[in-house]
């Protein structure tokens, strides 16, 4: 086998496979990225039994044949290349790549040891790029990491014939993003879990492209499907799907709230972040606020204590509310519109928070109802 490629790209395709190759791989095979040519096209392939990867690129001067070198080394000699075309050359036991004056000399792993790839399943609509990668940052930020709760760890995701919404939560907080999408089939309703992390990584590569992202999952077959699979940009990936569904999350919100702040939400991570200075990661942040403002405060350990006022819009009653610094960061981040309302009925119960394009005018807000994040306050310690 033997090719001749652009370094830049070369270079862009093998780094995003090795990306998802396993530090710690159970068969020294699966930190292998396998290169395929044929007619004039390179394929890269990587797969670890969950979560598998292709991307096909141009090629000249080639001579068809598969190899199966490690991904991780590969990408680390690609970068470090000079700005020349790479040439690729396969002779049994080892790979031979030039560039320029660099020449290095990687062994081969043996192929028939490699699992068979999972076939991409039948594609069932698409998505804006841009949504997807939007959405899924907004959703996965939810997410949890405790990996003894397997369920909490993934991203929903709910693709119907009325539009794709992704659901998470770990418990003290949740998240619900509602996008519209291009379905294959009006009747299509498909309910998957997906691994957040591995959701995550997907969404920030394709959310980097112009078009649509192909959703693809196997049909035909009963019960959960157990993979999806994502297209964009000449890549590909498939993701297996965690057992199990999130908890009736929608069925925590209310139909309306009897207290709304709204706040601008770049002054107040910038508050948030600088009263946070004094306490430790989960020192809480409170917020009081009344017709008058709103005041962020935090303390910590050896007396440390801040507070900053601020200007809010209040409809409703005055009080006062924790939480999470880190918790509220993210949601504050995630919301990504000039203003944040937080929305409550009675304090000490979740908080509601939405993005709004001004401190009043709700209705104006196209994506109102697109976004919430819905937060546990902690406990009022003054």
């Amino acid at each position: 086998m033997k090719f001749q490629v652009d370094r830049d790209t070369f270079a862009d395709a093998v780094s995003w496979t090795a990306k998802s190759l396993p530090a710690r791989p159970s068969v020294p095979v699966l930190a292998g990225a396998r290169l395929s040519v044929d007619e004039g096209k390179l394929t890269i392939s990587g797969f670890d039994y969950e979560i598998s990867t292709r991307v096909t690129v141009d090629v000249t001067g080639e001579s068809a044949g598969t190899a199966l070198v490690s991904g991780k080394l590969l990408a680390e000699i690609v970068k470090a290349l000079p700005n020349k075309p790479v040439d690729f050359v396969v002779d049994g036991p080892h790979a031979e790549l030039t560039c320029g004056s660099a020449r290095f000399t990687l062994p081969t792993m043996p192929l028939e040891d490699y699992p068979s790839l999972p076939q991409m399943p039948e594609a069932i609509g698409t998505i804006d790029a841009d949504e997807f990668a939007k959405a899924v940052a907004q959703t996965a930020v939810a997410a949890g990491k405790d990996e003894t709760l397997p369920t909490m760890t993934g991203v929903q995701v709910e693709m119907s014939g009325g539009g794709i919404g992704m659901l998470a939560t770990d418990r003290y907080r949740m998240a619900i993003r509602d996008s519209s999408w291009e379905p294959g089939d009006s009747s299509v309703s498909v309910t998957v879990l997906v691994p957040a992390k591995a959701l995550a990584d997907t969404a920030r590569t394709f959310g980097s492209f112009s078009g649509p992202v192909t959703i693809a999952v196997p049909t035909g077959t009963e019960g959960a499907p157990g993979m999806i699979g994502f297209i964009a940009g000449g890549r590909q990936t498939t993701s297996r799907v965690l057992d199990g569904q999130l908890p009736p999350l929608r069925s925590l919100l209310a139909t309306s709230y009897a207290t709304t702040l709204r706040v601008k939400t770049s002054e107040l991570i910038e508050v948030a972040r600088r009263v946070a200075l004094v306490g430790d990661r989960n020192s809480p942040i409170r917020l009081s606020f009344d017709e008058d403002g709103l005041v962020v405060e935090a303390g910590g350990a050896e007396d440390a204590k801040a507070s900053e006022a601020m200007d809010c819009t209040l409809e409703g009653d005055a009080g006062k509310i924790a939480f999470n610094p880190t918790y509220l960061l993210d949601g504050l981040s995630a919301v990504d519109a000039p203003y944040t309302a937080f929305k409550m009925n009675e304090l000490g119960k979740p908080v509601v928070m939405t993005g709004q394009p001004a401190p009043e005018d709700e209705e104006s807000d196209t994506n109102h109802d697109a976004y919430l994040y819905m937060l546990q306050p902690l406990r009022w310690d003054a």
